[in-house]
């Protein structure tokens, strides 16, 4: 933020370009998601704890967000607050699911980005508890 709260360009960029990827991941789109991701992008899932696992690249990227979207078709990721600065963007965010047997679950967590010429390089997650 400059002056006054105004967002700085770089920042307003970076907004956008997870806006994009949000709207892809809300849909359930992998290739929507991949599009809006770098081709050397990185993520780091929340599991398994403490560190979770790393995945780099677009084919092991796209392989965790296929088998992830399969596994959970009527999960809802919804955005709690969202902030940039410069190239950075931190989301605080509530995903809310029904398992197999009905029975709905939650959880909340932090996504920590970075992007690139309008592209996520970084996607860091971490959960409460």
């Amino acid at each position: 933020m400059g002056p006054a709260g105004k967002m700085d360009g770089q920042a307003r960029a970076t907004l956008e370009a997870i806006e994009r990827f949000n709207q892809a991941f809300g849909r359930h789109d992998v290739d929507g998601v991949m599009q809006a991701l770098s081709d050397d992008c990185v993520f780091e899932n929340t599991c398994p704890p403490p560190d979770g696992e790393r995945y780099e690249g677009q084919a092991q990227v796209r392989g965790f967000w296929e088998r992830f979207f399969l596994s959970s078709p009527g999960a809802v990721f919804e955005t709690e607050e969202i902030f940039a600065a410069g190239d950075r963007c931190v989301l605080r965010w509530l995903y809310r699911w029904v398992d197999g047997t009905g029975k709905p679950g939650r959880i909340r967590g932090v996504d920590v980005f970075r992007v690139r010429d309008g592209k996520v390089t970084e996607k860091f997650s971490y959960v409460k508890g």
